[in-house]
């Protein structure tokens, strides 16, 4: 995990702060472009899972497009240096403002989430003189099989069309001449580890495809989203994901004509366990019931366990050791903590019930896997100062 050198010079820093370690970044993404690049296709990073700066220098550098999902996020990545015509503006809520300004950057396309939105921005491309990109996001119904609070492509779902609209999206398509229709797009949800669920979106994805043919459409750009999931349990033995065998559900299951290119847009897969959240011990409360660690850190610098109830591996650093059954060996004493935050909510707390080394004031806690949707979703609730990220030596 951590060498000691490393754990000394965290010592020597204010807590709490994300440590980024680029080098498993640069595996991770290398990993991603072998295996993607075996079948043509085509990947862009979900900005929103994390857009540090060194994070965005090292995914472009591999040549990946760019998924944003507001205005802000096309201009970042533009300005990081991804291509305009590799970047693709998905979202449930574009606004007049972000559709304007992706308009005049050219990007790659638009994934269009309802038949008003395909309107609203075949007028503003008229009014500029120009034809804008689209592909339609489709509501596969498919089950993702993660939890409730990810999944996106379920009818009861806010994002994307359910296949009962099509027949109205063919009609506004059919309507809007400022508009080229290349693509058809999907994203069933996030933390998807079993790949039968991929199976199955292929397999609505190939039907799909034909109904829009036998509607007088040629699609060129199947995008299949991202969703891939990563091992939140096993940071230190499973830090990259089955990339090879992700892309070959697609390769077996899709169907792809001549001409057709497959995207995906993955996040999580790529960026979570390149970050680690550091944090010090403030306090320890020894109750009849509970014991309580109180760190520095709290949902202000990584609410994903407070939003929806995420698990992240926490380790006691400062004792030299991994987390698990191994710190047996090594004679020290086990206890069960709490693991809290500072901030004055009761809902607070990293993990309940985590079995650590005796810990104590000051000692240093890592909060693994924090890559994805950590740092982005920094807040400064409580007025708290905003959190620092470190990048080794």
């Amino acid at each position: 995990m951590f060498n000691s050198d490393t754990i000394s010079r965290f010592q020597q820093l204010e807590t709490p702060f994300y440590y980024y370690d680029i080098n498993l970044l640069k595996q991770t993404l290398k990993a991603c472009y072998d295996a993607s690049s075996k079948y043509n296709f085509h990947v862009h990073y979900a900005m929103k899972a994390n857009f540090n700066p060194k994070v965005l220098e090292a995914v472009q550098s591999f040549g990946f497009g760019a998924d944003s999902v507001s205005g802000n996020e096309v201009k970042a990545a533009i300005e990081n240096g991804f291509a305009h015509d590799k970047v693709v503006f998905a979202g449930v809520g574009k606004s007049d403002k972000e559709i304007n300004y992706a308009l005049d950057t050219e990007i790659f396309c638009f994934n269009v989430e309802s038949v008003q939105e395909l309107t609203i921005i075949n007028e503003l491309a008229k009014a500029k003189g120009k034809t804008a990109r689209v592909a339609i996001r489709i509501n596969p119904n498919v089950d993702a099989k993660t939890h409730h609070f990810i999944t996106t492509g379920l009818e009861e779902n806010k994002f994307g069309v359910d296949t009962w609209q099509l027949p109205n999206v063919v009609e506004a398509l059919n309507a809007c001449t400022n508009l080229e229709f290349i693509g058809i797009h999907f994203h069933i949800g996030s933390q998807i580890t079993d790949m039968e669920v991929f199976k199955n979106l292929c397999e609505k994805v190939n039907v799909l495809d034909k109904w829009f043919e036998e509607q007088g459409f040629d699609i060129k750009v199947l995008n299949v989203g991202g969703g891939l999931g990563v091992d939140y349990y096993n940071p230190d033995t499973n830090s990259i994901p089955d990339f090879e065998a992700y892309f070959k559900v697609f390769a077996d299951n899709l169907t792809v004509k001549a001409g057709q290119e497959v995207h995906f847009e993955l996040g999580r897969a790529l960026v979570a366990q390149c970050a680690t959240l550091i944090s010090r011990v403030l306090y320890v409360k020894n109750g009849l019931k509970k014991n309580f660690l109180i760190l520095d850190a709290g949902m202000t610098e990584l609410i994903r366990p407070m939003l929806y109830q995420a698990y992240h591996q926490i380790d006691n650093i400062s004792k030299g050791l991994d987390h698990g059954p191994s710190t047996m060996d090594h004679g020290l004493e086990m206890t069960k903590y709490d693991v809290v935050g500072p901030i004055c909510e009761s809902t607070d707390c990293f993990r309940k019930d985590v079995v650590l080394p005796e810990s104590f004031r000051g000692d240093l806690v890592a909060i693994r896997t924090a890559g994805a949707y950590g740092e982005v979703m920094v807040s400064n609730y409580n007025l708290r100062d905003r959190v620092q990220s470190v990048y080794p030596e």
